[in-house]
């Protein structure tokens, strides 16, 4: 697993932002294109860690080999003394939390809810503006919507600064609304796409899901709103047992009612926060009861639109839809057990979150030869 969080030392009063810059490969001269003034260039390296020098002061890294963190962006806290890496240059994988306050109290939430809110949207607008060319940056939570206002802000402004980037936003689907048609017609729809979750066709099912009642009502409504707006939706179906056997209505219900969403993916849990306390009775094993998944994806999938399965350890998925499941676990959270040693496909799976449970949850597992 990646830490995402690193020891810092720097002379300052307040939260920064800033990309290291790290040393040709030739380790003489410092790089010095396209320097920005959020940039600090490698000045040295000693016993007491990496030093860092640029326009807004010097700042020492500790614990880390500079060359692997070249390009990275950091929001520094140096009351603190740490640092988060909010992007990765060398990952697809990066993700702003930008509110751990939510609407909801899904069954299976990895990321279980707060009270506080601390508003970092400037700090994240500089950090998105440091990305890598062509970077597709994640929007998480908590529920991201709940400053809305916020958040088309950030993303209106960045879209148009960066041509070349793209962000894909999770969110509820609770809170968009007819008055946000005019704001969200000048966010250009082709480079964001919103993940929006929907568990079950049978509203109480979905409503007891995330503990909130009226809220499958009002996310069909939104979804309704969303295709009015030409937004880009991927539909999300987290599998658990209390919506398995209801997968294939709801699949029917995805390809007769829902047809312009981008993309349906069904996800596989993850044993951590509300899922952990919940998984006797929520994890539904794959590797034992795959027909009802199958038999779903094909439906939606003759009609036109894509399916897919996230987090799915390829062992735990017959041949045939092997395709269908990407490696989509976050590479610094991603793991992979003492079976996967010698799997031919090892290469292109995506493992197993880090916190999944030792004794897996999967009755079938094993390298693929």
């Amino acid at each position: 697993m990646i830490p995402l969080r690193i020891k810092v030392e720097a002379n300052a009063d307040q939260p920064f932002v800033v990309r290291l810059r790290s040393l040709e490969a030739d380790g003489r001269e410092p790089k010095t294109e396209q320097v920005s003034p959020f940039d600090v260039v490698l000045d040295r390296i000693g016993p007491e860690g990496a030093h860092y020098v640029g326009e807004g002061g010097p700042i020492r890294i500790l614990g880390i080999d500079p060359a692997k963190v070249d390009g990275y962006v950091l929001l520094v806290n140096p009351r603190r003394g740490t640092a988060d890496r909010l992007i990765r240059s060398s990952s697809q994988h990066n993700t702003f939390l930008v509110t751990e306050r939510c609407d909801q109290v899904c069954l299976m939430c990895s990321q279980p809810p707060k009270r506080h809110h601390v508003d970092l949207f400037p700090y994240f607008e500089t950090a998105a503006l440091l990305a890598p060319e062509g970077a597709t940056i994640g929007i998480s939570g908590g529920e991201p919507t709940l400053f809305k206002g916020e958040l088309f802000d950030f993303l209106q402004r960045v879209l148009s600064a960066r041509p070349d980037l793209s962000f894909h936003v999770l969110t509820n689907g609770q809170h968009f609304g007819e008055g946000d048609r005019e704001v969200m017609s000048r966010i250009d729809r082709g480079r964001v796409v919103w993940g929006i979750p929907l568990y079950s066709r049978d509203a109480a099912v979905h409503d007891e899901i995330v503990a909130k009642a009226g809220a499958h009502e009002q996310l069909l409504e939104n979804l309704a709103l969303m295709c009015r707006l030409g937004a880009q939706v991927e539909l999300r179906t987290v599998l658990m047992r209390p919506n398995t056997d209801g997968l294939p209505k709801l699949a029917s219900f995805i390809a007769a009612t829902l047809p312009f969403i981008r993309t349906w993916a069904i996800m596989q849990m993850e044993n951590i926060g509300f899922g952990r306390m919940n998984w006797k009775r929520l994890f539904y094993d794959n590797s034992e009861g795959f027909d009802i998944v199958g038999r779903s994806i094909d439906l939606v999938r003759s009609r036109g639109i894509d399916a897919w399965l996230y987090n799915f350890p390829l062992c735990t998925v017959p041949e045939p839809y092997r395709g269908l499941a990407p490696a989509t676990i976050s590479d610094w959270k991603r793991a992979y057990r003492d079976e996967c040693n010698g799997c031919s496909v090892k290469d292109r799976c995506g493992g197993f979150f880090e916190w999944h449970p030792a004794n897996h949850g999967y009755s079938k597992l094993g390298a693929i030869q």
